[in-house]
């Protein structure tokens, strides 16, 4: 992917041509978006520490700010504050009301302070990379923000490195599904002993399968494959009925949750798009490959989510029915699931 660009080539062509996003850009250019960042270290651009263990618990400071995880094929958006931070060595997470993450550290790479003049003033954010120079995460701050704490928090993750180019790894490809056919009845078997949507991950491992290999293995009664048309039905019928929802967008190094309603749902070209005060999402209905309604059982009851995946086999969205409180039976989400059609060719 990556071709050789001089870091004064790269902010020539950024010079050139300012509107366009840093991603888009960079797929242009022939570069990684991290790289395009980092063409611009002393100029609006400071390199930073970039483990979660230590810049998540100063990101507090900053107040109010908005948060932003994406894959290829969807942007998560969410406005709160970071919270409560819980380290760990292969999974950490941001936990609070507003800001709910999962964080994968081993692909925390490169770390970067930005401040861009913008017609509005300047905007101030922070962004994580991994090894291959593809965004993690990224933190805007808003008008709301604590902007005073903006200078210290960059003084104290600074790093000593402050060159202005960086070497990136090839990106690792996405994971097909995995399968094996003969083992589909203890896969099955232990389907039904879930006591824990967690579980999940752990028994399809040691049978070697992953998420979507074992999707399209078990089959009814746990997993109905939808006709991929139907998210804009999905997402409409969540929003009409005011159904709250658990809503995970995720990348090799981050997942970001939404938890509530999706209220204002605008169709743009290929994109299905939420634009709520809090939370706004991106999604390209172009991308989706598969569409499954899947059961899982747990302690609670069953745990019915619906998945989305790309045509590399990628998971683009995973979203669940919020409860309301303990006695609620999810009946309104059930209902809108049950109402999605099936895909034609599994129908027949």
């Amino acid at each position: 992917m990556t071709q050789t660009l001089s870091p004064q080539e790269i902010r020539a062509a950024k010079l050139a041509d300012p509107k366009k996003r840093d991603r888009d850009l960079a797929d242009q250019l022939g570069i990684s978006e991290a790289e395009l960042v980092a063409a611009h270290v002393g100029h609006g651009a400071t390199r930073i520490g970039a483990h979660p263990d230590d810049v998540m618990p100063k990101i507090t400071a900053l107040g109010e700010v908005m948060a932003l995880t994406r894959n290829q094929s969807c942007v998560h958006e969410r406005v709160g504050t970071f919270e409560k931070y819980q380290s760990g060595k292969h999974a950490a997470m941001v936990l609070g009301p507003d800001i709910d993450t999962r964080i994968f550290p081993k692909h925390w790479t490169y770390g970067f302070a930005i401040e861009t003049q913008t017609d509005a003033g300047v905007r101030r954010t922070l962004q994580f990379f991994d090894a291959a120079g593809d965004a993690l995460q990224k933190i805007f701050l808003r008008e709301t923000s604590n902007h005073d704490a903006w200078a210290p928090l960059v003084e104290a993750l600074k790093i000593d490195d402050q060159s202005d180019s960086i070497t990136v790894e090839p990106r690792m490809p996405t994971e097909r599904a995995k399968m094996d056919a003969s083992k589909r009845d203890v896969l099955v078997e232990k389907w039904k002993r879930m006591t824990d949507t967690h579980q999940f991950n752990l028994f399809t491992s040691k049978l070697g399968m992953n998420r979507l290999g074992a999707y399209r293995l078990a089959g009814s009664p746990f997993v109905r494959r939808i006709e991929p048309t139907a998210i804009t039905q999905w997402m409409e019928s969540v929003s009409q009925k005011r159904q709250k929802v658990i809503l995970f967008v995720g990348n090799r190094g981050n997942i970001q949750i939404h938890w509530g309603t999706l209220d204002t749902i605008k169709t743009m070209g290929p994109w299905l798009n939420v634009l709520d005060p809090s939370f706004n999402l991106h999604l390209r209905t172009d991308h989706i490959a598969e569409v499954y309604v899947v059961d899982k059982p747990t302690k609670r009851g069953a745990a019915i989510s619906i998945e989305a995946f790309d045509v590399e086999g990628g998971l683009i969205f995973q979203c669940f029915g919020q409860r309301e409180n303990d006695d609620d039976t999810l009946d309104t989400w059930h209902r809108i699931l049950d109402a999605l059609p099936s895909l034609q060719e599994e129908v027949a």
